[in-house]
């Protein structure tokens, strides 16, 4: 199975934003949920989702620093082998995508086709 992994920088964004923002009790898991949708400029676009739940065919594709990454079993085909950093430049803040099955990608980084 190809991973989604997370870069160190990343996972202490998402470590922030879970602290910050989750309406969970202590006792439950909050998930990352990565996936795409159609759509965007080049085709699919990146979904980032924190969830409490696992819906069927959810697969857990990695976990590190006690964050649990999921992904469904169509966007895996999609984004498998992808790596996710977190930039906080001048020019911008956000997640970034270094998905290897991209073969074309938008300027505004949300978007690829394959």
């Amino acid at each position: 199975m190809k991973k989604v992994t997370l870069t160190e920088t990343a996972r202490r964004e998402i470590g922030k934003i879970i602290k910050d923002n989750t309406q969970l009790d202590d006792n439950e898991q909050t998930y990352l949920r990565v996936g795409v949708k159609g759509g965007g400029c080049s085709g699919f676009s990146y979904i980032l989702d924190l969830t409490g739940n696992l819906k069927d065919g959810d697969q857990i594709v990695s976990e590190e620093d006690n964050i649990k990454v999921i992904c469904d079993s169509k966007s895996l085909l999609y984004i498998g082998g992808t790596e996710i950093d977190f930039r906080d430049e001048v020019m911008g803040r956000g997640f970034v995508f270094e998905n290897p099955n991209a073969t074309a990608t938008c300027g505004c980084g949300s978007s690829f086709a394959t």
